[in-house]
């Protein structure tokens, strides 16, 4: 067990206070190779408690597999994460995939209706999801009285509204998200961009996004880290990382 650790850093950001911010999520010197490509290599960081940090870089940079590691979708070749002071090789799979959320990129969502999809992560824990819970999840997500209407029947916007709202439902401590706007239109983006901020307010989630979109990045991140080649080149505040970097190539 490692004490959750208390940072002090003197800056506000979309409406994250990180004066004594308290460090829910950490990679310490984080690795993972593949048939000797070096996918991720020596990452270290810390983020705290309501801050949504944003991964960008380059496609191919190692982002995605940067985020697949953090709930152990993928083991580290080295180095380790800890979840709220715990390292996570201490946590049984299925209570740290409960506890750090992922919504992916293109939404998979089971057979059935919207109601299904939201009760199946709790029925897994042994508990069944009230009907005033799965109607606030999806007043949240601005699909409010669609609770028995069937997935296949959805908008690619809608089924990553479904696909949020079911990782809500499994109360995380941490969501994390990769790519999640890139396979809808602008106006879906827009939308559920600003569904993502309303939903990591009203939940105090921890959020880490993966996106190729620095313009995306400095709309909704608290802070920002740049990865290159698998390897951490910068982290800090929009205005530090996305102004100064300027592209990701």
């Amino acid at each position: 067990m490692r004490r959750s650790r208390t940072v002090g850093v003197a800056r506000m950001a979309n409406n994250v206070d990180f004066n004594e911010a308290k460090t829910v999520l950490e990679t310490d010197h984080l690795s993972r190779v593949v048939s000797g490509k070096r996918l991720v290599d020596d990452i270290t960081v810390h983020v705290q408690k309501g801050e949504l940090l944003t991964v960008v870089g380059p496609s191919g940079s190692g982002k995605s597999s940067f985020l697949r590691l953090l709930n152990r979708l993928d083991e580290p070749t080295s180095g380790t994460v800890y979840l709220e002071g715990t390292d996570y090789r201490q946590i049984a799979p299925r209570e740290l995939r409960r506890r750090v959320g992922l919504v992916t990129q293109t939404p998979y969502l089971f057979p059935g209706t919207i109601a299904d999809n939201l009760r199946f992560g709790p029925r897994q824990q042994g508990r069944d999801l009230p009907e005033d819970t799965i109607t606030l999840l999806l007043d949240q997500v601005g699909l409010a009285d669609r609770a028995n209407s069937d997935v296949v029947n959805l908008s690619g916007g809608e089924a990553q509204r479904v696909s949020l709202a079911r990782a809500i439902a499994n109360s995380p401590t941490v969501l994390l998200m990769d790519e999640p706007t890139s396979a809808l239109d602008e106006e879906a983006k827009e939308d559920v961009e600003g569904l993502i901020l309303k939903v990591v307010r009203q939940n105090a989630l921890t959020c880490v996004i993966v996106s190729h979109d620095l313009a995306q990045a400095a709309r909704i991140a608290s802070r920002v880290m740049i990865v290159k080649a698998g390897r951490l080149e910068k982290i800090g505040s929009v205005a530090e990382v996305i102004h100064v970097a300027g592209s990701l190539h």
